[in-house]
């Protein structure tokens, strides 16, 4: 099968990040729950970590590193655990369910409300983002990169922008790994990762934040620090880190950045660009991706679904993409691809020519 679902999760791991899970999984301890020599020796490499996370994205500290099961949950503590009753947030028509759910969940208790920014011929304007922001407005939600079409914007650019008070939450599941983000420069106070994609580990999240914020726990339990008090602990990471972490998940985590550190040569806005050229001679398609560094073309068949153009590709060529709605509904209504969506073909870096002309030779043959 030729794998191009690379947005929702990335199908080939660096041979460096496999050995690593392998040789976690064939002596797993718990770390830093223990005092013997392997839980210590774990709990270290969960440090080196957390170092690595800080230093590659330009955090503020391991402290600040905390590890989620997924980016999802990473947003979650990044929403719910920092704002408050009559707080305002403003968040993008290009977020995911990720963002958009919790902050919906506030304000139908009542707790919050919040704008959308709509788009500009498809991309988000730092000014537009600004003009949504009052005296009430806790936090702004943009994503590095829309998973639907690729689309980035400028956080830097919408930092400066922002009243001191804001705080500037950034959803990094698509951007990072691909596009540069640098934390202290562009003014990110809470930065949301998923280690499964452009990261190239296991389903893993993180959450990185400023010493602007102080997010309240979502989970409560065993940290193994201060276990004699029934109170959670007030110190980060383990204020928010509550129960066993996934070792094996944390070393590819650990690896994948390495990866990442090293500068691999990322051919992805080039690979995209040739791609959205060739697919804009096929009289069927109509392409809605701009070249990008995320790797991600979306386009629909004029007179298919994209969820039947899915299924054709898997079937008759065996190449795998994603039709749907990507759980993002309000970047569709605002593409007025709403109620099929879009096909979505998603490269990595470790994929090339090969992969875009089968899918450019199955797309004329659709």
């Amino acid at each position: 099968m030729i794998y191009l679902d690379n947005a929702a999760t990335e199908g080939f791991k660096p041979y460096a990040v496999r050995s690593a899970v392998m040789a976690a999984m064939k002596v797993c301890a718990n770390p830093g729950r223990s005092g013997h020599r392997l839980s210590l020796a774990h709990a270290e490499h969960v440090l080196s970590c957390r170092k690595l996370l800080s230093d590659v994205f330009h955090g503020y500290g391991f402290e600040r590193c905390v590890f989620t099961k997924s980016c999802t949950e990473a947003l979650n503590i990044a929403i719910l655990g920092v704002l408050s009753q009559g707080d305002h947030v403003v968040a993008t028509a290009l977020e995911h369910n990720s963002v958009l759910r919790p902050l919906q969940y506030l304000a139908e208790k009542g707790v919050i409300t919040y704008d959308v920014v709509p788009l500009t011929d498809g991309t988000l304007k730092p000014e537009t983002v600004a003009a949504y922001v009052t005296h009430k407005t806790k936090l702004v939600c943009v994503t590095t990169a829309s998973n639907v079409t690729g689309v980035s914007c400028d956080l830097k650019a919408v930092k400066r922008l922002l009243p001191e008070h804001v705080l500037l939450l950034a959803d990094g599941a698509q951007g990072a790994g691909h596009i540069p983000i640098r934390m202290k420069e562009s003014g990110i106070d809470l930065l949301a990762l998923a280690g499964h994609k452009g990261l190239h580990a296991l389903q893993i999240g993180a959450l990185l934040f400023s010493d602007r914020v102080d997010p309240r726990p979502l989970l409560f339990g065993g940290t193994g620090s201060e276990s004699l008090s029934l109170s959670q602990p007030t110190f980060y990471p383990d204020r928010l880190e509550s129960g066993t972490l996934s070792y094996p998940a944390i070393c590819s985590l650990f690896e994948g950045l390495l990866a990442v550190r090293s500068g691999r040569k990322n051919n992805l806005y080039t690979l995209t660009e040739a791609l959205c050229s060739a697919a804009r001679e096929i009289p069927s398609c109509e392409v809605f991706s701009p070249p990008n560094a995320c790797g991600i073309f979306s386009f629909r068949h004029r007179s298919l679904s994209s969820e039947e153009v899915a299924e054709i590709f898997s079937e008759r060529f065996d190449i795998a993409v994603r039709g749907g709605l990507h759980c993002a509904p309000l970047a569709h209504k605002a593409l007025g691809t709403l109620p099929d969506g879009l096909v979505r073909a998603s490269f990595s870096v470790y994929q090339g020519k090969r992969e875009a002309n089968a899918l450019l030779s199955a797309m004329k043959r659709i």
